[in-house]
């Protein structure tokens, strides 16, 4: 695999002060990423934080690192590393180690006589560890095992990179019976306290570290555990056993809204791929009082972010719809009520960011509730038309259909700026975004000299979001009996679509134009935001054609997917975040506007390019996005050195990818499946797709290919459901 270390000298183009900086390699030093709530953790390979190695190495709670260094040794060394690897349901990270060479006072301790077997996950309020020991020498040992131990209650946006004028105090540390505690008092005044236990006897406990002095005999084994809890503001953990704990969480992940549909192929290596998305995203779905959210991403986005969680859902809508209703719940009791220029806030808006950390509640960063996205808002009504299309839940759309008004009026209110017709932003505060789309990065946006456009700015792609949002909600508006409503709806759809073709399209590009300035000017750039303008249908025909052909051409597609801007302008660079990168959730969203045609290619391309990049990812999990150098024979890809893994709407690429592929809609309301145009790559000749729900409705479908054609055969059909092929 092609990756290389990263000096804290190197500049990563992130954009935006509140957005990492590459101070260390994630990619070289394989980091093991557990996740559950609001509590995630980083380790490396042996099990331990290694503070000095990964500035992201940590547990975290609720934004905040509770653990910043947890270290094994053994005689006061590390141990051997035998294997490594977390389960696959990504519930528990499984460690071997064995001890190396060591002179002792007893005499010589020869490497590989004790097995040191690690299994540790997170719960609600921590993290869960049991150690076993076994003796496999002839001889009784006795040896001194240490866990060294450190908390500096850093502030996630301070892990990465953001610097602050105070904090708040560290206080001693309270050493009690087989634990201690360190507490810190935050400037907002809340206490939050790490307690670590451990369960062997007798162990000793000092500011810094545990000591177990372990007798054990030959061809004997020890279990024990450890226990590191995050508390705040006195309220204290629930002291579960480790087996309890453990059985809890399984059986919690088990009836995930990503647990009903069951997806076989006939490669294995596709298989893995979809397997470690799956429970990537079981692991990333979280219970929240509104309903299952999928969380952005670990280590920096582990939160609700809008524009990640409308476009995760809107990726696995098909096989888990359960997931689109927890997004829309939630983002609909988080609407903007008010206008609020520190917070990007206007009413009907919907929400970009919430953060729950100490920096956050002291507005340090203005992301305690923060909105400024310019696309989660029509997102979110397409999202709840296409939720609607789905499952034909009407009760749940009239429920939130003052929340999907309130998004219609902000669109036409305060998305349109200047009353052009088209949707733009500008930032309200200098602590917000600068860049509100998708593509985030303060230089992201340019002219094709390079400069950095001027707003406000209408992005190709939002406009495609407005125009399928629009066009697609007028049908919940009909069915609610606001007839007037939905043919407004449809209206202004046309007229938008009518002037963005006019305003956008650029034929010395051969695709539609990234975006316009304040001005009206087009920003005339090759970019992946152009293919996101396929399937909303905004686009016409032809030029739908025309920019598809231009994706796939060698300046844009990379031979791992298509790259966010061509190699021929003046701001490429692959290893930039934005401008040049390849992130699969922007191929599958490219992709899907293949879902209802006869011409497949740049469905079927995307799909090939990425399962050939998932062979080469750890655990075959894709990363949030990798470096767009052109893929060269016999090498692997460039991986990104700071990129979230996992990632939920990386992991959900692959649900859009295949549906796009088999030409899959599902439509409730119809009662049918419908399959327009099936097509597969070489690789994938069968897929079968099992237990798909449509109402009360079940049915089993197999997919296989030919050479020319794609037969489907239904295996299974429980209920009234109609499946039209059309070929």
């Amino acid at each position: 695999m092609a990756t290389s270390q990263v000096s804290p000298s190197d500049v990563i183009e992130i954009g935006d002060q509140f957005y990492i900086r590459a101070q260390s390699s994630l990619a070289y030093s394989r980091t093991r990423v557990l996740l559950h709530g609001d509590t995630f953790a980083i380790f490396d390979q042996y099990g331990d934080i290694q503070p000095f190695w990964s500035a992201a190495q940590g547990l975290f709670h609720q934004d905040t690192r509770y653990l910043s260094k947890l270290e094994l040794r053994i005689c006061g060394v590390r141990p051997l590393m035998l294997s490594s690897t977390v389960r696959d349901d990504n519930i528990l990270l499984a460690v071997d180690l064995t001890n190396p060479d060591l002179e002792l006072p007893t005499g010589p301790f020869a490497s590989g006589t004790l097995h040191i077997y690690r299994t540790k996950f997170l719960a609600d309020d921590g993290m869960y560890e049991e150690i076993a020991l076994h003796n496999y020498g002839s001889k009784t040992i006795d040896v001194d095992l240490r866990v060294l131990f450190g908390m500096d209650f850093s502030d996630i946006f301070e892990v990465r990179g953001q610097k602050r004028k105070q904090r708040g105090v560290i206080l001693p540390p309270e050493i009690e019976n087989k634990g201690v505690s360190v507490s810190y008092r935050g400037l907002d005044d809340v206490v939050r306290r790490t307690r670590i236990r451990c369960s062997f006897s007798p162990c000793t406990f000092s500011n810094s570290e545990v000591t177990l002095p372990v007798h054990l005999e030959a061809r004997k084994n020890i279990t024990f555990s450890l226990v590191v809890t995050c508390e705040s503001n006195g309220v204290e953990d629930s002291s579960s056993t480790y087996e309890g704990t453990l059985a809890l969480i399984t059986q919690k992940r088990a009836l995930s809204p990503m647990a009903d549909v069951d997806i076989y192929t006939s490669n294995e290596q596709f298989n893995d791929w979809l397997n470690r998305s799956q429970a990537d995203l079981r692991m990333l779905i979280s219970p929240t009082r509104f309903g299952p959210y999928p969380y952005a991403g670990v280590p920096w986005f582990s939160t609700v972010f809008g524009r990640d969680g409308l476009i995760t859902a809107l990726e696995v809508l098909w096989a888990a719809p359960g997931v689109a209703k927890g997004a829309l719940s939630y983002l609909a009791a988080t609407q903007a009520t008010a206008y609020d220029a520190d917070r990007d806030s206007e009413p009907g808006k919907i929400l970009h960011e919430t953060r729950q950390g100490e920096m956050a509640i002291l507005h340090e960063v203005p992301f305690g509730r923060y909105y400024g996205s310019i696309d989660s808002t029509p997102l979110f009504i397409l999202l709840a038309a296409a939720y609607y299309e789905r499952t034909g839940d009407l009760h749940f759309l009239q429920t939130i259909w003052p929340n999907i008004d309130a998004a219609l009026a902000w669109i036409d209110r305060f998305g349109d700026l200047d009353g052009d017709g088209f949707v733009e932003y500008a930032r309200h505060a200098e602590t917000g975004l600068l860049q509100q789309g998708w593509k985030d990065s303060q230089d992201s946006v340019s002219y094709a000299d390079g400069d950095i456009a001027r707003g406000p700015i209408a992005l190709c792609e939002v406009q495609g979001y407005v125009y399928a949002a629009k066009s697609r909600i007028a049908a919940v508006a009909s069915a609610l009996g606001f007839y007037d409503r939905a043919e407004q709806l449809r209206r202004q759809a046309e007229e938008l679509r009518a002037r963005f073709e006019e305003a956008f399209w650029c034929d010395e590009l051969s695709m539609y134009a990234l975006a316009l300035d304040g001005e009206k000017n087009q920003c005339r750039v090759r970019s992946s935001n152009a293919g996101q303008c396929l399937f909303s249908g905004i686009a016409s025909p032809v030029h739908t054609k025309q920019t598809a052909d231009a994706l796939l051409a060698a300046t844009m597609f990379s031979g791992w997917g298509v790259r966010t801007l061509a190699t021929n302008e003046r701001r490429y660079n692959p290893m930039s975040y934005h401008n040049g990168s390849v992130w699969p959730h922007d191929n599958a969203l490219i992709a899907y506007s293949s879902t209802r045609l006869l011409d497949k290619q740049l469905a079927v391309k995307i799909m090939s390019g990425l399962l050939d990049l998932s062979i080469f990812t750890e655990l075959h999990r894709l990363p949030e996005l990798i470096c767009g150098f052109p893929r060269r024979p016999g090498k692997g890809p460039t991986l990104y050195p700071v990129a979230c893994s996992p990632q939920a709407w990386a992991s959900g690429a692959v649900f859009l990818i295949l549906q796009s592929c088999l030409g899959m809609t599902v439509n409730a309301i119809e009662r049918r499946i419908y399959l327009h145009y099936p097509a597969l790559p070489e690789a994938i000749p069968f897929v079968q797709v099992k237990n798909l729900s449509v109402g009360e409705a079940m049915v089993d479908i197999a997919f296989e290919r030919h050479a020319h054609t794609v037969d489907v055969d239904i295996l299974r059909r429980q209920g009234d459901v109609e499946i039209v092929a059309v070929k």
